[in-house]
């Protein structure tokens, strides 16, 4: 017996005993954990294949990740996903892998130093203070290890991965060209789907979604009249706000780029998602683009760019606020309610915010992350801060970490803002690369001011879009020489293109 298992061992290496092992766990999975587990189990072979591929191809997993973190609740929405595992899994599960090849990889990626500035530091204080609400009982629920990760990971941790993999990756002026390229693909493709689901149609699960789930109460409004728009999204609110930043951002970056093509592309790209804005129906995104646009006249260093900007869009500001033009257009009329005081929906919010004060005031440290609905029982004191709707990432953020929470949250953004804008006005020399630092940090105080009316900030795609792009600020200057050398071979063949084009065209006439 033992000889003929050695020689089974040495003609099959043990491939098979292998398969029967992973076989005999995912029956025992199934049965004592059900089919998702099981399925987990199944999957491991596959999961193991992609691994090896994304150490032999580490930035086809980066692209990978860029990829689903933009469309993962599309494709939930479309029910193209398993359902039992949740959304998160896939990005968390590709950052760990991508911050693992990194650091087994290190002799070749000689990046971890640029880890080192401030908005590491103030990731550090409020992730650690993420870490020490593990401790929180307000709820007296004792103390529950998998909720408290769950609130967690969503709230710090993945802000956390979104800087190191960034800091890593994006490190030369190609990628980080490609980044903004991809990234202005990914918000076309959104802005059509959003125009399909107007003059076309939704798929049959957008449209279950809309008409016979959650959406029929936020998104058919007006007695009906007016349908919100969500594209690729998990809802309206959070694609009009993210269309707001990437307008801003690309704006920003089409008036700041010397090369031609991409000057276009950016300015096309930022237009498409202005204009995506008005189908979402979302009246705070109108506000983020303002103000993303107010603050990039602050970091451009240029009397005309600021007062070109200034007049173009204090224009088209008086038409919004003062004029009635397109007032036909129920989208035009939501998107003016904006500067409306004494809208009805802001009022009930101020109500909710009144009624959290009165609980909140006997909870500094919040309710505890992760403490949700499905988490805290009806009787229990807390459970109406659990089900109240936030209608905001702050104050979703104050329900649970408090009032402590919520001001070392503020002021670890005002810092890592503030350290960019730092970087930017002062650190970067080359005008271009100043205006996409300028593009990032104006798309991420748009983000906040999103954050401070919806609950947009952790959701998909934003986290990664907007806290890595302030990221991608923090190394701009650790890449500008390389930069100038890049951007100077690209306008030499755009001025030979033209040259050729003109002597072309003066050969023509002859």
């Amino acid at each position: 017996m033992i000889k003929d298992f050695a020689t089974y061992k040495q003609e099959t290496g043990g491939r098979a005993l292998l398969l029967f092992l992973l076989f005999g766990l995912a029956i025992y999975a199934f049965v004592n954990a059900g089919f998702s587990a099981f399925a987990l189990i199944c999957c491991s072979p596959l999961i193991i294949i992609a691994a090896y591929f994304a150490f032999k191809y580490r930035m086809a997993a980066f692209w990978a990740l860029f990829f689903i973190n933009y469309f993962v609740q599309w494709f939930g929405k479309n029910n193209w996903l398993p359902s039992e595992v949740p959304v998160s899994i896939y990005n968390e599960l590709l950052e760990i892998l991508l911050l693992g090849i990194a650091i087994m990889d290190a002799r070749r990626t000689p990046h971890f130093e640029r880890t080192a500035n401030l908005m590491l530091y103030t990731l550090i204080i409020w992730c650690g203070f993420c870490t020490l609400e593990v401790l929180n009982d307000t709820c007296g629920l004792g103390i529950n290890i998998g909720v408290w990760y769950q609130g967690a990971r969503m709230m710090a941790f993945q802000i956390m991965y979104c800087f190191l993999i960034f800091c890593i990756y994006i490190d030369s002026p190609k990628i980080l060209n490609y980044y903004l390229i991809v990234w202005g693909c990914f918000s076309l493709f959104s802005v059509f789907w959003i125009w399909k689901q107007q003059h076309i149609g939704f798929t049959s699960a957008e449209y279950n979604w809309l008409y016979n789930g959650p959406g029929k109460s936020t998104h058919i409004i007006q007695a009906g009249t007016l349908t919100r728009y969500f594209s690729t999204f998990s809802d309206a609110a959070n694609c009009g706000i993210c269309y707001a930043s990437t307008a801003t951002a690309f704006l920003i970056f089409a008036i700041t780029c010397k090369i031609k093509k991409y000057r276009y592309f950016f300015l096309f790209t930022g237009i498409a998602c202005v204009w995506g804005m008005f189908p979402t129906g979302t009246r705070t995104a109108m506000a983020c683009l303002i103000l993303g646009i107010i603050a990039y006249v602050f970091l451009s260093k240029s009397a005309k760019i600021a007062s070109l900007v200034t007049i173009v869009f204090g224009f088209f500001l008086f038409i919004l606020v003062f004029t009635n033009i397109g007032q036909g257009n129920q989208q035009i009329r939501r998107m003016r309610s904006t500067f409306n005081r004494n809208d009805a929906s802001v009022n009930v919010r101020t109500i909710n915010q009144e009624t959290m004060k009165k609980y909140m005031k006997e909870a500094p440290w919040g309710i505890g992350l992760g403490m949700n609905y499905d988490n805290v029982p009806s009787n229990n004191k807390y459970a109406r801060m659990s089900t109240i709707p936030p209608d905001s990432e702050y104050v979703f953020i104050w329900l649970r970490t408090g009032q402590i929470g919520i001001t070392i949250f503020i002021i670890t953004m005002l810092l890592m803002l503030g350290g960019a804008c730092w970087t930017t006005m002062f650190k970067i020399k080359s005008p271009s690369l100043r205006g996409i630092g300028a593009g990032f940090c104006c798309a991420f105080i748009s983000q906040q001011l999103g954050g401070y009316g919806n609950q947009v900030l952790m959701q998909f795609p934003n986290c990664l879009l907007f806290y890595g792009g302030l990221t991608i600020v923090y190394i701009l200057p650790f890449i500008e020489k390389e930069w100038v050398e890049y951007e100077a071979k690209e306008i030499a063949i755009q001025e030979e293109k033209e040259r050729l084009k003109l002597e072309k065209k003066k050969a023509a006439r002859v």
